[in-house]
């Protein structure tokens, strides 16, 4: 099968496309033969050796862990899927080796979810690493109509996912951005802060007696200092991107592959109850493309990567 992979840690230079042997599917996981996968940061950070020492890497990698595709076949005692159904799933394994960068990719059957008719690849394709975490924090944060959610990097992947979920619950949200997303975030029904300097004294303004929920997504310097500044006593705060919350009371989360989870998140599309940015769809060969985009901050939503092309 094609495959973009990587021998050594490095930075985009180190892709190159690969012939590989199909994977093999054994009991209770499903093959997939992929459509479409979508770009990370994640996918890029492990590249360059970022994940070394939680993780162990087999070489040859095929990076990537978002996929949408077809069931080409199941293991023993599959029941739950069938060849020919259309399934997406979060794909990340205990080591980092087969990933969805490729044409076809074997996970547990619990991983994978149905795809609804009327769910576009491209969409299903880009929506399970970054719609599971924003789904995982807002569990976490379990906002309620009364309560004030300011969200951290509010028009970024992740968090543009949250804040839907988050307005959904009847809670205010305020969610951090630049000008230039306040409009995308208005139509949400978010309230846009302008992150920066004085961001402090802007969230404060709005939110005069503090906040019960906050969720980050940015891990950038000062970020969480101004979450516990506007804290209430008693709130809740999330990141995926700083560990340090977990020494102020808050949670260090890292997404899980979940088909449950994926499969809700997969319905709340299909009825429009939540919606994805894609940037732009690029063929396979273009892989190391898509990390530069993505390390570059030009790309304005999801980086599709068209297996089939």
């Amino acid at each position: 099968m094609r495959a973009m992979t990587y021998s050594r840690y490095g930075d985009n230079s180190v892709l190159e496309m690969t012939d590989l042997p199909r994977p093999k599917v054994g009991p209770g996981q499903v093959l997939i033969r992929i459509r479409r996968s979508s770009v990370n940061p994640v996918d890029w950070k492990v590249m360059s050796g970022g994940l070394d020492a939680m993780m162990d890497a087999h070489f040859p990698v095929v990076p990537g862990w978002d996929v949408a595709g077809v069931v080409e076949e199941v293991g023993p005692d599959t029941p739950e899927f069938s060849p020919g159904q259309r399934v997406a799933a979060y794909a990340r394994k205990m080591v980092v080796s087969g990933g969805t960068f490729a044409e076809y990719v074997t996970v547990p059957a619990e991983f994978a979810a149905l795809i609804p008719e009327a769910v576009t690849d491209d969409v299903a394709g880009a929506l399970p690493l970054t719609g599971l975490t924003a789904r995982r924090s807002l569990d976490a944060l379990a906002p309620t109509a009364d309560d004030t959610v300011l969200i951290h990097a509010a028009s970024g992947g992740v968090g543009y996912l949250a804040c839907q979920l988050a307005v959904a619950t009847g809670a205010r949200v305020l969610g951090t951005a630049s000008e230039a997303n306040f409009p995308k975030l208005e139509a949400l029904g978010v309230v846009p802060v302008r992150y920066g300097e004085e961001l402090l004294e802007r969230v404060r303004e709005l939110a005069p007696d503090g906040v019960q929920a906050v969720a980050d997504f940015s891990g950038a310097e000062g970020v969480l200092e101004t979450t516990l500044a506007v804290l209430r006593d008693g709130g809740r705060h999330v990141s995926i991107a700083d560990p340090a919350v977990e020494d102020h009371g808050g949670r260090w989360l890292w997404v899980r592959p979940d088909g449950d989870g994926l499969a809700d998140l997969l319905a709340r599309v299909e009825r429009a109850e939540l919606t994805l940015d894609i940037d732009r769809v690029l063929p396979l060969a273009e892989v190391a493309e898509g990390f530069r985009l993505s390390q570059s901050g030009e790309a304005r939503g999801k980086i599709v990567i068209d297996v089939e092309r």
